[in-house]
């Protein structure tokens, strides 16, 4: 079953139109700087943004910094909130489960089916804005002389694929918040349009709320708390303590709404 649904998932058209898109972003970025010379002032715009220009290495940071907060979810939530309510809706989670397959093994594939989704557009997005930021900024400073860190410490070209190959996994594990959340309205609605919308509807919330400052008591349990925790891997020392309680935050909500949706996918008719 696991091997069926990574197959329908290299399959659809839509995962890799949603992966071009991610990757396209942070190419249009990258040449309005490159052509302009004018990169956000330190402190201001995405992160790494103010060193891509001395820096071409950087770029893959920066541009995960581009695509985590809002448009890596939207990818994540529509995959995720089709996956129960869109086969329901099309008559083909009827005849999946006409055969000897278990309701849980079927969860089970499909979040492993989405974390890949995950990893290969986080990879995709990684890659190609490696080759623009050496296409566009160059890279010899880097191999000169290292890169420095947010700390202000010089990292050399292996300890940031270190912390970038960490910063993938951190992400990973932040978005299958976002994919159990997802997966779980879509076994409540036969409409992946409603499952999707439900779950963006959530993370809106969720970072307006952690930017209120009445909102603070509440802010360290919200989904999107620690999304950008990821950033602390490009500091000397590492700052452990957010990236820490994000994965734990994300386990929490992953075994809930995972939980959540096995039990009324279980027990709710959802092959009409």
């Amino acid at each position: 079953m696991i091997t069926v649904e990574l197959v329908k998932l290299v399959r659809r058209p839509r995962v890799w139109v949603s992966i071009g898109l991610l990757c396209l972003l942070p190419i249009i970025v990258a040449i309005f700087i490159s052509s302009t010379k004018i990169a956000p002032p330190p402190g201001q715009g995405g992160a790494f943004l103010s060193a891509v220009l001395s820096n071409g290495s950087l770029y893959p940071a920066a541009a995960m910094a581009m695509v985590v907060p809002l448009f890596l979810p939207i990818a994540v939530a529509v995959l995720a909130g089709d996956a129960v309510a869109g086969e329901a809706t099309t008559g083909m989670l009827r005849y999946l489960l006409i055969r000897p397959v278990g309701r849980t093994r079927l969860l089970v594939a499909k979040l492993i089916s989405l974390t890949a989704f995950v990893l290969l557009a986080v990879v995709m997005v990684l890659a190609t804005s490696w080759l623009t930021g050496r296409l566009l900024f160059g890279n010899a400073p880097v191999v000169q002389t290292g890169i420095t860190s947010l700390s202000g410490t010089v990292l050399t070209p292996e300890q940031i694929a270190l912390r970038l190959a960490a910063s993938l996994g951190y992400i990973t594990i932040s978005m299958l918040g976002v994919a159990a959340i997802a997966l779980f309205l879509s076994t409540v609605t036969d409409s992946p349009l409603g499952a999707t919308l439900g779950a963006l509807a959530t993370l809106v919330g969720s970072e307006l709320l952690v930017t209120l400052g009445a909102a603070a008591s509440i802010s360290p349990y919200l989904p999107t708390r620690y999304w950008l925790a990821w950033v602390d891997f490009f500091r000397v020392p590492i700052l452990w303590r957010d990236i820490e309680r994000g994965v734990a935050l994300q386990a929490v909500y992953v075994l809930v709404f995972l939980g959540a949706a096995w039990a009324n996918f279980m027990t709710k008719d959802v092959k009409s």
